[in-house]
């Protein structure tokens, strides 16, 4: 476009800053609502300024969260004796939804990357070995992706924790239910084979 100032430019740049919006879904998204859907770009723009301004992380865990506890942290039915320790406030979402677990959680938000600048107190480490410290916690679940800096971040985590009388776990990687073998990565399938466990 012509005029890099104009209000239109502005909105397309606006939503290149979304992850994996090139230059032309930008401009898709900037036309569909200017187009087809103001009402729902009105609404879109209160939701967004209005989440910004209230969602923060909460004192405890460090999700996402309108209060100064998140929900999970303040449901006194979870299991206290168990932390989940996951990357993102997605990855509390798809736990959840699993209806697998039922402890409570910390988040890192990010995983160390010393390249990137990524520190243990940037992923608040500290707070979370403070909390299993004053706490009745009994397990540590650490969740994080099965790649070099999550790997590093949960043998990190691990030696913070070692001279807690705690059992610390890592979540299992393998084969995805109604998968076929042929088709699974060499990384996934050597995991799942050293993850291997007694059929009882």
């Amino acid at each position: 476009m012509k005029n890099d100032e104009s209000l239109l430019s502005q909105l397309i740049q606006a939503f290149k800053v979304l992850p994996g919006i090139g230059e032309k879904s930008a401009q898709r998204m900037a036309f569909y609502f200017l187009e087809k859907n103001r009402e729902g770009g009105m609404n879109l723009a209160k939701l967004i300024s209005t989440s910004v301004e209230k969602i923060r992380n909460c004192s405890n865990c460090r999700n996402l969260t309108e209060d100064t506890v998140c929900e999970i942290c303040g449901d006194e039915r979870r299991d206290k004796k168990i932390i989940c320790v996951v990357e993102s406030p997605s990855d509390v979402i798809a736990i959840e939804k699993s209806g697998s677990f039922k402890g409570k959680y910390f988040v890192l938000m990010g995983r160390l990357s010393p390249i990137d600048g990524v520190t243990p107190q940037d992923l608040g480490i500290p707070k979370l070995v403070e909390n299993i410290n004053s706490s009745e916690v009994q397990e540590v679940i650490i969740a994080t992706s099965p790649t070099i800096e999550g790997d590093a971040t949960s043998f990190y985590i691990k030696d913070q924790l070692t001279e807690n009388n705690i059992l610390i776990s890592r979540i299992a990687y393998g084969v995805p239910m109604g998968g076929e073998l042929e088709y699974v990565d060499n990384t996934t399938l050597g995991r799942a084979i050293q993850g291997r466990r007694e059929i009882n």
